[in-house]
């Protein structure tokens, strides 16, 4: 087991900024991959951003390239997610995960360890 804990999320203004962390105590996180998702009322979890194990690779979904950005400091044993210029269509319940088996994923399929999640709500 990784024990995840999500912290930073809140309600922000829309065009305003957060971030996200993500820190497993009693694991080193350097040999997974690491994820963020996230999942708005009604709908289906899904994939935010991903970090390689050394943090040499990321993955965005086209909805958040170039607002976000996923980082890692594998010394702190810590993930985070920079949010800027956020939108309302943003605000969810952002959960980050750990992945053995990847380089980097985008499907939650391929995800072992989850947090509880950290709630985000923009408003307008």
């Amino acid at each position: 087991q990784v024990p995840l804990v999500e912290s930073g999320g809140g309600l922000v203004q829309a065009g305003g900024s957060l971030r996200l962390s993500c820190a497993a105590s009693g694991q080193t996180l350097s040999s997974y991959c690491m994820g963020w998702f996230r999942q708005a009322p009604g709908k289906e979890r899904e994939f935010v951003a991903a970090i390689s194990g050394s943090g040499s690779g990321t993955d965005y979904a086209d909805s958040v390239k170039g607002r976000f950005t996923i980082s890692r400091d594998n010394a702190k044993n810590t993930v985070y997610l920079q949010m800027n210029s956020l939108k309302p269509e943003d605000t969810a319940v952002y959960y980050c995960a750990a992945a053995q088996r990847a380089y980097l994923a985008v499907t939650t399929t391929w995800y072992d360890f989850w947090g509880q999640g950290t709630p985000v709500t923009v408003s307008s």
